[in-house]
């Protein structure tokens, strides 16, 4: 009877090429905010310390960098999320996590057009990051009703509507101030009626 032939298991990455690529999506990130998508490959390299063989070695196509660029930041929205409910009063917590998503919204603004050309299209990546998102944040508002702070009548969605509304409506470069207001605009708003 013939045996099946096990495949060795895969092999840890270095530690040197994760520090590499946590060092180029980092600065990936930097260069998409403040400079667009389209910003040069070979500068994110260069700026990150490596070589353009080691980013492409990571990241074969600029689509691949910049969608890997927007999982990061909705990974760390969802981390947040149990970050911050363990160190902070649960309202606290919630309007820390809404400036977080802030500035997600304008990293995302940033890198989305790059993202609805990836040949699979965004559908894929955003239907996940939705979930990571309204699960966070459904977390986070259920746990400020519970501990009172906040009206038992608040969907966590209309939070979220909110932010999204400011950005889509943004029309200059202090947008971001304005929405870091809007948060806690939308905070004091969202106390039980007295």
């Amino acid at each position: 009877m013939p045996t099946k032939r096990s495949q060795p298991p895969p092999r840890k990455p270095r530690t040197d090429a994760q520090r590499n690529r946590q060092r180029i999506l980092e600065v990936a990130k930097e260069a998409f905010t403040r400079y667009g998508a389209n910003t040069s490959l070979d500068d994110i390299a260069k700026d990150a310390g490596v070589g353009a063989g080691t980013l492409y070695r990571h990241f074969g196509t600029r689509d691949a960098l910049v969608e890997a660029v927007y999982r990061i930041e909705v990974e760390k929205l969802a981390e947040a999320e149990r970050e911050l409910s363990g160190k902070l009063p649960p309202v606290e917590a919630l309007r820390a996590w809404m400036l977080l998503f802030v500035d997600y919204i304008e990293t995302k603004q940033i890198i989305a057009p790059a993202l609805n050309t990836i040949v699979e299209g965004p559908s894929k990546v955003y239907q996940a990051s939705r979930a990571q998102v309204t699960g966070a944040i459904d977390a986070l508002v259920k746990r400020a009703i519970e501990s009172g702070d906040i009206r038992t009548d608040l969907d966590p969605f209309d939070l979220l509507r909110a932010l999204i509304g400011v950005s889509n409506v943004a029309s200059g470069p202090d947008w971001p101030q304005s929405a870091r207001r809007l948060v806690d605009i939308l905070i004091s708003g969202s106390r039980p009626l007295e």
